[in-house]
């Protein structure tokens, strides 16, 4: 039985509403017609996806179980379109995704030795859109930073780097060379959107503020509305002249990954995944805090490969 991807999209929207007359109107149809694709898809699987009773709409557990593996293969049909259509156009182009901090050039350059015809573009990105923009193809790879869905993706482990309090530039320990976990006991925390590893838990759904990207971590600090954790390549890559950082050796360290779509396999995409491996395989060589020099100027690398 071939998946109709037409009905699964339908499948996708009232199981995004759980009503189908407001998924009709978003799918610009007619409500009979998305009840009938419904009863045939599943007819198609064999099981029904909805209860549909005097109470409303609700997943069974075989809809529940549809709709986990739905996104996935959307957005790979969507990649798939994105890169035919630059295909058609008779050009080789590679989007890398990057997090903040990290330092995507060294591993452009290699690349480059082996496909010079290549057009590399790069891209940051953001926590809630690192699956995403992997599984629809608006990047082909992506640098991450954990947690991340793995859901429809290949993750590989590339190297960790210590992490360091952001203070304000008046605060009681911002001369410090580094300080413990236990020296920040009491501090109003920010606490970052992305749900990664926190020094502490977090006492409360509404204590504190809530930020997502680094330059928001960096205002809100020096504003003095609390103090929060990054990775050290943040001190290289962003700076605000009302902000310290110090090293912090007793916490976790922070962790890049590389992430692919499972799907996706092609030399060329491999030539670069071999090539990132190589080039954070030589910053750890090199030690901490080697420079590399990247045009105009030298930054530091990544450190600690984590096999």
């Amino acid at each position: 039985m071939d998946l109709d991807l037409r009905k699964l999209r339908y499948f996708v929207a009232v199981a995004d509403k759980l009503h189908f007359g407001r998924a009709a109107d978003e799918l610009h149809i007619a409500q009979p017609v998305l009840s009938r694709q419904i009863r045939a898809l599943e007819k198609d699987l064999g099981t029904p996806l909805f209860t549909r009773d005097s109470h409303g709409v609700t997943l069974t557990d075989a809809g529940r179980q549809l709709l986990t593996d739905a996104g996935p293969l959307l957005a790979s049909t969507h990649a798939v379109r994105r890169r035919v259509a630059v295909a058609a156009h008779g050009s080789q182009r590679l989007m890398v995704g990057f997090r903040a901090g990290v330092a995507v050039t060294p591993a452009v350059r290699q690349f480059a030795t082996r496909h010079p015809d290549v057009v590399v573009d790069m891209q940051r990105i953001e926590w809630d859109d690192q699956a995403r923009m992997l599984l629809d193809g608006r990047i082909d790879v992506g640098y991450v930073r954990p947690p991340i869905d793995e859901t429809g993706l290949r993750v590989a482990p590339l190297y960790t780097e210590p992490r360091v309090a952001v203070l304000p530039a008046g605060h009681r320990l911002a001369g410090k060379e580094h300080i413990t976990e236990a020296d920040l006991a009491g501090e109003p925390l920010l606490w970052s959107a992305d749900r990664g590893p926190q020094p502490t838990k977090r006492p409360h759904p509404d204590a504190g503020y809530l930020v997502r990207e680094v330059d928001e971590t960096l205002e809100h600090v020096a504003a003095g509305r609390g103090i929060s954790f990054l990775a050290r390549s943040a001190t290289v890559f962003y700076t605000h002249p009302e902000v310290a950082y110090v090293p912090i050796p007793d916490l976790a360290p922070d962790q890049v990954c590389l992430a692919v779509a499972a799907s996706r396999t092609s030399p060329m995409l491999d030539d670069f995944l071999a090539a990132a491996h190589a080039t954070a395989e030589i910053t750890a060589e090199c030690g901490n805090y080697e420079m590399w020099q990247l045009g105009g100027g030298a930054v530091p690398s990544p450190v600690e490969r984590l096999d």
